[in-house]
């Protein structure tokens, strides 16, 4: 094989691999107020092992009328893992009564930054890793 082709059949590969791995998404809303604002621009690694401390791309359930419709995309903080205990209090409003109770395995608690503006797992509850996409990896601030 010559070199162009080899360089041709590299630089496809590179992409499929690219567009199979990561999600450029826009950020609508102010749920992850002030780190994310709506109108940035996020990269995202697919995975559904987040760790604490990152944020994360969710599909989330369907729930009573002023949430996001389900299996909307929606950026959130991971604030626990499986195996990890929620204080009593974690939270306000804790709708699932969570605080106190140990993440079960395959689990995440996700919170937005600006939990007035958020719909997370004090409204959701524990979020499964099926609805886990992946991690945000790199932040374009909008212009």
């Amino acid at each position: 094989m010559n070199g162009p082709v080899l360089l041709g059949l590299l630089a496809a590969g590179s992409v499929y691999v690219a567009r199979r791995r990561l999600i450029l998404t826009t950020v609508d809303g102010s749920s992850m107020a002030p780190e994310l604002a709506s109108g940035d621009r996020v990269l995202v690694r697919r995975t559904r092992r987040p760790r604490r401390g990152r944020v994360a791309l969710l599909r989330f359930p369907p729930l009573p009328s002023g949430a996001p419709s389900g299996g909307q995309l929606l950026l959130k903080r991971v604030v626990a893992v499986a195996g990890d205990r929620l204080p009593p209090g974690w939270a306000e409003p804790d709708v699932h009564g969570l605080g106190g109770q140990r993440v079960p395995a395959g689990c995440a608690v996700v919170l937005g930054d600006n939990r007035p503006a958020s719909w997370d797992s004090r409204h959701y509850g524990f979020v499964p890793r099926e609805r886990i996409v992946g991690v945000v990896v790199r932040h374009v601030p909008r212009p």
